[in-house]
């Protein structure tokens, strides 16, 4: 099991580092900088801004430097802790993204959590009692989940919620809290308006472990096996959770690899529609601005949150499956 743990966080070094080359690459593809983005802005506002001063800008910013340098200096800050400076906002990186990074974790594993808490029973319920009434509810609902997009989902739930209760759903605080320090009173104020993004971000990715689920079981339910146990006389619970449950899970515990970075990257334009201070609206903002420094920190956090997820459902099949602890899974 060491060397397996030991292989898999090697790997996961590595994956991080090649993250880092892409992402720095991506972001040098579009044509100009964060300099002619600007000085595009500023003359659409009427302000003429002169070559050489778009030149010191660039020197000041070291984006007069070969793209070497540059990736050396961004990676030799990163492996200090340090993101560099937003040149837009001209702050650290670290105090733009500031409270947003919490709040989008937060808002992340709230949502995996409710994704695994309603895919995990209904997927077990629809494939015990297949072709029954529930099954085919269930598969409806999973259907439309999976066919109605996330932020339509969020304009309606803001409709029916401004239309029929009379209440705005949108943002995560109060608007006495939004600038407020950290507090008792502002930790209850943003549990209670977690729920409502929390369950639009996890539905679709509910509706297709449903379904993931379901099949998985299916497939496990008419094994050998289970026709064996069930002839030994052994309770229907316990034939069904024992076993079947537990290899179904393989597939479904796999799912976290992607579902972290989807948290996150999928929220983006919910975000926009629910002013939610996460930094999806950052990322938009900074890769419509070119402002380098951010939008590589934040993709590159995707980047490790996929390579966390990945990891954390390696360790999580270890634990279900034993062939993978003993290295007789290939």
């Amino acid at each position: 099991m060491l060397p397996y743990l030991l292989r898999r966080l090697g790997l996961a070094v590595i994956t991080v580092w090649a993250i880092t080359v892409v992402t720095f690459i991506i972001l040098q593809l579009p044509p100009g900088d964060f300099v002619d983005a600007y000085v595009a802005q500023a003359s659409a506002m009427g302000t003429a801004i002169s070559a050489a001063e778009a030149d010191a800008l660039r020197h000041a910013y070291g984006l007069d430097q070969s793209l070497w340098v540059q990736y050396y200096k961004w990676l030799s800050h990163i492996v200090h802790g340090e993101f560099g400076q937003s040149f837009e906002y001209g702050r650290p990186v670290t105090e733009v993204i500031g409270d947003r990074l919490w709040l989008t974790i937060l808002l992340s594993i709230g949502a995996i959590i409710v994704t695994w808490g309603l895919a995990l029973p209904i997927g077990i319920y629809s494939a015990v009692r297949q072709y029954s009434i529930g099954d085919y509810i269930f598969t409806f609902i999973g259907f439309v989940g999976l066919a109605v997009p996330n932020f339509l989902l969020a304009l309606i739930v803001m409709y029916v919620g401004l239309r029929v209760f009379n209440v705005s759903v949108g943002g995560l605080f109060s608007s006495d809290f939004q600038l407020a320090p950290w507090s008792w009173a502002k930790v209850w104020d943003l549990a209670q308006h977690l729920p409502v993004p929390m369950l639009i971000l996890a539905l679709a990715g509910t509706a297709q472990l449903v379904r993931i689920m379901r099949a998985n079981l299916l497939d496990e339910l008419r094994r050998p096996y289970v026709v064996t146990a069930r002839a030994r006389g052994l309770a229907e619970r316990r034939v069904i959770l024992k076993y079947p449950v537990r290899a179904a899970l393989n597939p479904f515990a796999s799912t976290i690899g992607y579902l972290l970075p989807y948290t996150v990257s999928g929220s983006v334009i919910i975000s926009v529609v629910l002013s939610l201070p996460t930094v999806g609206p950052l990322l938009l903002h900074s890769l419509i601005s070119q402002v380098m420094l951010l939008g590589s920190t934040i993709i590159l956090m995707l980047g490790v949150l996929t390579v966390f997820g990945t990891l954390l459902s390696d360790l999580l099949l270890m634990w279900i499956d034993p062939r993978i602890r003993l290295g007789q899974l290939k």
